[in-house]
């Protein structure tokens, strides 16, 4: 079913979840179940029942999309999100712990941007 140009406009690829019962959901759901560890690429494919062949490529895409991260012959959930909710946290800190004369938390947090959230 086709959409408009409109709603074309608003689809952001990295904050939208893959579409559920896919092979890159269930590598990203699996992988997030198991954040502290790392994974090869047939130890995923044997847990997900994700076929071998359509793990690596799956892998890669996610990758690519920040979700993931790959050293040598391991893969494992990306720490990426977590940094930018540390960041954030500790912003929020820094900036609460201020003398409130010198500095209005609540109009900075008014006008602060979520790294998260690039829509405008």
């Amino acid at each position: 079913m086709p959409i408009s140009a409109d709603r074309f406009e608003e689809i952001t690829d990295e904050d939208e979840r893959p579409t559920p019962g896919t092979n890159a959901d269930k590598i990203l759901s699996f992988l997030e179940e198991h954040a502290d560890q790392a994974f090869t690429q047939t130890e995923i494919s044997e847990t997900t029942s994700v076929n071998r062949g359509s793990v690596g490529p799956t892998l890669v895409r996610l990758r690519e999309d920040g979700r993931v991260d790959h050293k040598g012959t391991y893969w494992r959930i990306s720490d990426h999100v977590r940094s930018l909710d540390g960041a954030v946290v500790h912003t929020e800190a820094a900036a609460a712990s201020h003398d409130e004369d010198s500095f209005v938390y609540k109009e900075w947090q008014e006008h602060a941007v979520d790294p998260r959230d690039d829509r405008e």
